[in-house]
C-alpha cells in the first residue's frame, strides 16, 4: 500500500485499514518506526469526509511543531492550535492541543467535542508520568462515547491490557497493532574512562577488580576516579555524524557545545553562516543580546549546537532548521528533543543514564532510554544506528544498566488521582449511580482488584472537604463557588476563594497579577532576582492572604516579593527583554512563566460567572501580551 510516496510497512497498513473500518487502535512500535504517518493518514481520511479530528501532544513544543507541520500538509485554514496561552484558528477541523486542554474539554462536556470523530493521543505512554499521567486517564474516561481513539506509543509491553481497559469503559472494540522490529538496526555500546568504547560485559569485568574500584581500606587514600569525557567519546565517532548527545542539564548542553567548538574537530561551513545570518536578521534585534544567542553564533558555523527548553523559540527554530537540513554535526540536547520531534541522527550518545526528575536523582527507566536511543538511525539514509552511553565506573550498577538498555520493559501503569475539578464536574453532570459507575472506570481500578473501594473512599473524602469549604451544599448541590471552580483546572480552590467571592474586588490589577504569579512560579534555589519593587499594594495583599483561613496555608505566597520583579515591569509597560535583565531565569523559562500566567487568566475568564470579572481578566491578558509582543510562542 502506498501513501505519500511511501510503501507502508505491514504494521502501518494494518493500522490504516482498521482506521478505515472506524475502529479505535493502539499502536505500539519503536521510536522512529513511522507511527506519525498513521496519524497523517487518519487526518487526511476524515478531513475528506468532513469530520473534525483532535491531535493531542504531551508537551507544548510538540503541539507547536505539529501545528506548523499540519499547516503545511493540510493548509493553514484547516488547522487550529490550543495550548492554554495560545489560541489560533479555533473551530478549524483539525485541532492540535496539549492533552490537558483535551481533558478539560472532555471533563466539562464541551460542545465542540460532539463533532470530533477521532482523538489522536501521541505518546500515550505519558500515562506513566507520576505528576501528569492522570490527565491521559481522565481524557479517555470522560471522552464522549462515540469518539474513537488513535493511541501512539513507543513499545508498550502491556498494550493489550491497556486496549482492553479502553474497550471495557467505552464499549467498543479496540485493536492493538504491535511492531517490534526497527527499520534501522541499533548497535548499543558504552564508554568509560579506562576502556573507551566497550560492551557492558567488558566494563563489568574491570569494575569488579577490587584494587581499582572496590571499597578502600580504612585510612587508605585513593585518587578520585575521573568520569568519562564527552570530547573523548566524540573523537572516537568519526564518520558517525550527525550525533545527538543527550544531557540531563540545560547548562551542561551549552558548556559541552562550547568545549567541543574549542577543539576545532569540524571545519566551519559557510552554508550555516549564511542561514544563521539571515535568521537573526529577521528576528527581533534584542535576541542577539542573549547569552545563548551569542554562544550559538560562535559555534553554529562548525555544525555544533545545543537545544533545551530554556531557549527562546526563535533560537530553537534556527537549531531545529539546521539539524533538519543535516548541517549539524553534534547537537547537545535535553530529553525533550526526543519527545515526538521527528529529527533522528545517525548516532545517539548519553552523558549519563541517571537524571534528576524533580524529586531525586534516579536511573532512567527502559522507556526513557529507548525513547532517546530510538532517535539513532535515519530511515532511508542509514543502514544502522549507533548508541553510546557514558559510564562512570564508581556509580556503575551492571544489572540495572543491563535491564534498562536491553529491552523496553516498562508497562503502562495507572497514576490516577482525583482532582477537585473532576469531582465538581461529576457532581454537576451525573447522578449518584452514574458517578459510582464512573469511579470504577479508571485504569487503576482495572489493574487493581480492590481499586474501586480505594477510589470511592477517596472521592467521598474529597467531596466532604468541598462541602466544608462551601463548594458543595449539604445535599451535594454544587454552589456558586463550586460552579466557578469546575471551570478552572489548576489551584481550583485557591482561585475559587478569590475569584468566586468578592475578595478580588478588594485587589487592584497589580495585586491580581501578583497573586496569580505566585501560584504559577516554580521556585528554584539558583534563581536570582536583581531588582525588587516593594510597594504598599504588595504589603496589603500579603495581609489579605494571611487573614484568609484557606489562602494563609499556601506556601507559594511567600514568593510575592520576588514576583514583583516580574510583574511590576509588566504593569509599567516594559518589554520581555527588559524584564529578563532583572533575573537570571533563562529566556525559555521566563516565556513559560508568562505562558502559565496567561493560561490562568484565560481559565478564570472562561470560568467567570459575571461579565465584569471576565472583562477584567481579558484586560490583564492584553497587558501581559504587550510584554511578549516580539516573542514567538509557536
Amino acid at each position: 500500500m502506498e501513501y505519500r510516496g511511501f510503501t507502508l510497512d505491514p504494521f502501518q497498513e494494518e493500522a490504516v485499514l482498521e482506521l478505515e473500518r472506524g475502529n479505535s487502535i493502539v499502536v505500539s512500535a519503536p521510536t522512529g518506526s513511522g507511527k506519525t504517518l498513521i496519524a497523517d493518514y487518519l487526518i487526511e481520511m476524515d478531513l475528506g469526509k468532513g469530520k473534525d479530528i483532535i491531535y493531542t501532544a504531551p508537551i507544548k513544543a510538540l503541539s507547536n511543531q505539529k501545528f506548523k507541520e499540519f499547516s503545511e500538509l493540510f493548509g493553514k485554514e484547516k488547522v487550529g492550535l490550543l495550548t492554554g496561552d495560545v489560541t489560533i484558528n479555533q473551530g478549524a477541523p483539525i485541532q492540535i492541543m496539549t492533552t490537558e486542554i483535551f481533558r478539560n474539554m472532555a471533563i466539562t462536556n464541551d460542545d465542540a467535542l460532539s463533532k470530533v470523530s477521532y482523538v489522536v493521543f501521541d505518546e500515550i505512554h505519558y500515562i506513566n508520568d507520576i505528576e501528569r499521567g492522570h490527565i491521559w486517564e481522565e481524557s479517555v474516561i470522560f471522552a464522549p462515547k462515540p469518539m474513537r481513539f488513535l493511541c501512539l506509543s513507543a513499545t508498550i509491553p502491556n498494550a493489550r491490557e491497556f486496549a482492553d481497559w479502553v474497550a471495557s469503559i467505552k464499549e467498543h472494540e479496540v485493536k492493538v497493532i504491535n511492531h517490534d522490529v526497527r527499520n534501522v538496526p541499533l548497535h548499543k555500546s558504552f564508554f568509560c574512562k579506562d576502556l573507551g568504547i566497550a560492551t557492558l560485559e567488558e566494563i563489568k569485568e574491570i569494575s569488579d577488580i577490587p584494587q581499582h574500584y572496590g571499597r578502600k581500606r580504612r585510612g587508605e587514600q585513593r585518587k578520585p576516579i575521573e568520569p568519562p569525557n564527552h570530547l573523548d567519546l566524540i573523537s572516537e565517532l568519526e564518520g558517525k555524524t550527525p550525533i545527538l548527545f543527550f544531557c540531563f542539564s540545560r547548562l551542561l548542553t551549552q558548556k559541552y557545545a562550547e568545549d567541543l567548538a574549542k577543539k576545532r574537530f569540524f571545519r566551519p561551513d559557510p552554508r550555516i553562516s549564511e542561514i544563521v545570518r539571515k535568521r537573526f536578521a529577521a528576528a527581533p534585534p534584542d535576541i542577539e543580546r542573549l547569552e545563548s544567542a551569542k554562544i550559538l553564533r560562535r559555534i553554529l558555523p562548525y555544525g555544533i549546537a545545543f537545544h533545551h527548553a530554556g531557549l527562546i523559540p526563535q533560537i530553537k527554530e534556527i537549531v531545529e532548521d539546521l539539524f533538519g537540513k543535516g548541517l549539524i554535526n553534534v547537537l547537545y540536547a535535553t530529553e525533550t528533543f526526543a519527545v515526538g520531534i521527528n529529527m533522528p541522527a545517525k548516532t545517539v550518545c548519553f552523558d549519563a543514564l541517571r537524571k534528576y526528575d524533580g524529586f531525586t536523582f534516579r536511573m532512567l527507566n527502559s522507556k526513557e532510554y529507548f525513547q532517546m536511543a530510538g532517535r539513532a538511525g535515519r530511515r532511508g539514509i542509514d543502514k544502522e544506528g549507533f548508541v553510546y552511553a557514558m559510564i562512570h565506573i564508581p556509580n556503575f550498577e551492571y544489572e540495572k544498566v543491563k535491564a534498562i538498555t536491553t529491552k523496553d520493559i516498562e508497562p503502562l501503569k495507572s497514576q490516577f488521582r482525583l482532582e477537585d475539578n473532576a469531582i465538581l464536574n461529576m457532581e454537576m453532570q451525573f447522578g449518584k449511580k452514574e458517578i459510582d459507575i464512573i469511579l470504577t472506570h479508571s485504569l487503576y481500578v482495572f489493574q487493581n482488584k480492590k481499586g474501586a473501594e480505594v477510589v470511592k473512599r477517596a472521592y467521598f473524602n474529597r467531596l466532604k472537604n468541598l462541602k466544608r469549604l462551601g463548594y458543595v451544599t449539604e445535599d451535594f448541590k454544587v454552589t456558586w463557588k463550586g460552579k466557578f471552580a469546575s471551570g478552572v483546572f489548576c489551584d481550583e480552590i485557591l482561585l475559587g476563594e478569590v475569584f468566586a467571592t468578592d475578595i478580588h474586588k478588594e485587589m487592584d490589577d497589580y495585586q491580581v497579577l501578583l497573586f496569580i504569579a505566585a501560584l504559577v512560579y516554580e521556585h528554584r534555589e539558583k534563581t536570582k532576582f536583581f531588582k525588587r519593587f516593594p510597594t504598599q499594594e504588595q504589603n496589603d495583599l500579603r495581609k489579605l492572604i494571611k487573614s484568609h483561613p484557606v489562602l494563609q496555608k499556601e506556601d507559594r505566597f511567600r514568593h510575592l516579593s520576588l514576583m514583583s520583579c516580574l510583574i511590576r515591569p509588566v504593569v509599567e509597560g516594559k518589554d520581555f527583554f527588559d524584564i529578563l535583565s532583572y533575573t537570571n531565569l533563562l529566556e525559555g523559562d521566563l516565556i513559560r512563566f508568562f505562558g502559565q500566567l496567561l493560561d490562568r487568566l484565560n481559565q478564570i475568564s472562561k470560568a467567570a460567572l459575571d461579565d465584569a470579572l471576565r472583562e477584567r481578566m481579558n484586560r490583564l491578558k492584553a497587558q501581559v501580551e504587550v510584554a511578549l509582543k516580539d516573542i514567538s510562542r509557536v
